[in-house]
C-alpha cells in the first residue's frame, strides 16, 4: 500500500504522541509505534486501534512494549472516543481534502506541540503536557521511593 501513515497516541492526559509512517504498512507502522511509544513503555498499558491491515503486527507491537492490544468494533467510534475526539482537533490543522503526502515530520512536531500545550476544560485547564508531566514525574519519583 502506498502513502503514509498519520500515528497518534492519546492518554488519560490527553497527551498526543505523534508521527508518520512512510508507508501504511504492517511493518512500517509497527516500527513507527514501537519508537514512538519505547521511552514511554512502562506508563503504556493498553493499546486500541481500529481493525485495518496496518495493525497486522500487532502481536509484535504489544510484545514489544509490554501491553495489551486492543481492536475497536468496527463502525463503534465511540469505543475510541479520546481518539475520535483528537482527530477533531487536528482537523483544525490539516483539512480533509489535505493528503498526508504533502505532511511533514516538522508539520506534526507543531501541531503535537500545539495541541498538548493547549488548557482543556476536562483537564481542570490545565494543558494536556502539564496533566502527562506530573504523572510521569510522580511514577518516577514513587519507582525511585520503592528502590
Amino acid at each position: 500500500m502506498v502513502g503514509r501513515c498519520d500515528l497518534r497516541v492519546v492518554r488519560a492526559g490527553k497527551m498526543e504522541i505523534g508521527g508518520l509512517a512512510p508507508f501504511k504498512t504492517a511493518q512500517a507502522v509497527s516500527d513507527a509505534m514501537i519508537s514512538l511509544l519505547t521511552p514511554f513503555a512502562a506508563c503504556v498499558h493498553t493499546l486500541t486501534t481500529d481493525n485495518e491491515r496496518a495493525f497486522a503486527q500487532h502481536e509484535r507491537i504489544a510484545e514489544q512494549l509490554g501491553a495489551d492490544f486492543f481492536f475497536a468494533h468496527p463502525y463503534v467510534s465511540w469505543e475510541r472516543g479520546a481518539n475520535e475526539n483528537i482527530n477533531g482537533l487536528i482537523r483544525q490543522f490539516f483539512p480533509k481534502k489535505m493528503g498526508f503526502e504533502t505532511i511533514t515530520s516538522n508539520d506534526i512536531e507543531f501541531v503535537t506541540h500545539r495541541l498538548n500545550h493547549r488548557p482543556r476544560k476536562c483537564l481542570g485547564f490545565k494543558t494536556p503536557h502539564e496533566v502527562f508531566m506530573k504523572q510521569l514525574h510522580s511514577r518516577h519519583y514513587a519507582a525511585a521511593l520503592q528502590a
